[in-house]
């Protein structure tokens, strides 16, 4: 008897590649990707090549996103101790041989090109995090929580060393929002809280006594107590370090309820707004369309958040749950600090708004992270079927 076998077809071989994606993400990140574009295009169409190195940068998170949803969640974690491992060496050698730039230690030169390893770390240590608690799970002790923050703790140290503030926020919220997820007690995080908001408190009603020019704060760098000194009061240096703060506020109260209409903004188009395509975009898109945009752009963004965590509830095992969970609150944190800085309620650091600023690196960066989402998202689909 002779059994005919039909070959299958390419689509047959390709098909599986490009389903079991997660559509109400997918919708998501469609829905930011528009709007940083219509945004780029208003903000940045007059500032050289930034609108089309904008798409381009949109199209390599695209092929990013798709090519790391084809990895299962289980192989994306053998990954874990390599990339932690070589980010910290590449931060070690950039403290040692590292390019300063700005006053800022922060680039490593490979001979081709210069990189950041600083950038390695925001997925390489919520990524080793999640590898530990995976390995202890059901054993969980606080000896493992303690080796947990130390993993955490080396990172973090050294990029505040560049100094790099902007960074190390985003690398210490990723990994704090692993070891949350892992099962931190609240005994332990009541407290932490409750003294972070009597020193804030503190700070505010003795701004007029510690921001004295002969006033040294311990830790923190002179331009970092600048940045803390000038959002506590931006006026008393309006055309210096409060420039940022007094002209983003100016422009997004401006802007009202619907804005002043696409490429229409006068802070923006007369160069009011400082950074106006990177980190104060937002500025410039609150300018332009107002309340009814930003509360359009919100609404990208919680759906983006809600879905993460919907399929961090739903994912496999504990490593893909941790994984999800800190991707997810990861992109809460870039929004919050973002949107914080830009209307004044934060301090001026360097973090972009996702998928609206400008920036090759950080688009890389979200690229991988939702690719996480989504390869966890697959699999979670796979066992259901």
């Amino acid at each position: 008897m002779t059994g005919v076998f039909n070959k299958p077809s390419w689509w047959q071989r390709i098909k599986p590649l490009f389903t079991g994606f997660d559509i109400p993400l997918l919708l998501a990140i469609g829905w930011l990707m528009g709007i940083g574009m219509l945004s780029m295009y208003s903000a940045g169409y007059d500032h050289g090549t930034r609108f089309v190195d904008h798409g381009r940068n949109m199209l390599l998170s695209i092929g990013l996103i798709f090519l790391v949803a084809q990895v299962p969640p289980q192989r994306l974690m053998a990954f874990a101790i390599p990339l932690y491992t070589v980010g910290v060496a590449l931060l070690i050698a950039t403290a040692l041989f590292g390019i300063t730039k700005k006053g800022a230690q922060r680039w490593l030169s490979i001979g081709v090109t210069q990189i950041q390893p600083s950038e390695i770390l925001k997925i390489a240590t919520p990524l080793m995090l999640a590898w530990w608690f995976q390995k202890r799970e059901g054993l969980l002790r606080l000896p493992d929580f303690i080796a947990a923050f130390v993993l955490l703790a080396i990172p973090v140290g050294l990029v505040a060393k560049q100094p790099d503030l902007g960074t190390s926020i985003l690398v210490a919220a990723a990994g704090l929002f692993v070891i949350f997820f892992a099962g931190l007690s609240w005994r332990l995080i009541i407290p932490a809280f409750l003294i972070g908001a009597v020193a804030i408190s503190a700070l505010i009603m003795s701004e007029e006594a510690i921001c004295q020019p002969d006033v040294k704060w311990p830790v923190l760098r002179e331009y970092q107590k600048h940045r803390v000194c000038t959002l506590l009061d931006p006026t008393k240096d309006p055309l210096g370090k409060g420039f940022h703060i007094i002209q983003g506020g100016i422009a997004i109260g401006s802007g009202g309820l619907t804005g002043k209409g696409f490429m229409k903004g006068t802070q923006t188009h007369l160069e009011f707004i400082p950074e106006r395509t990177t980190d104060f975009i937002f500025a410039a898109f609150g300018e332009e369309f107002g309340l009814a945009g930003a509360l359009a752009l919100l609404l990208g963004f919680t759906a983006l958040i809600m879905r993460g965590l919907m399929i961090a509830s739903d994912a496999p095992t504990l490593f893909a749950r941790l994984m999800a969970g800190a991707v997810t609150l990861s992109f809460f944190t870039y929004v919050f600090v973002n949107m914080g800085m830009v209307s004044g309620i934060l301090p001026v650091v360097g973090v972009p708004l996702p998928f609206i600023s400008y920036g090759g690196t950080a688009m890389v960066t979200l690229g991988i992270s939702l690719g996480f989402l989504m390869s966890i998202s697959k699999a979670r689909r796979f066992n259901q079927s």
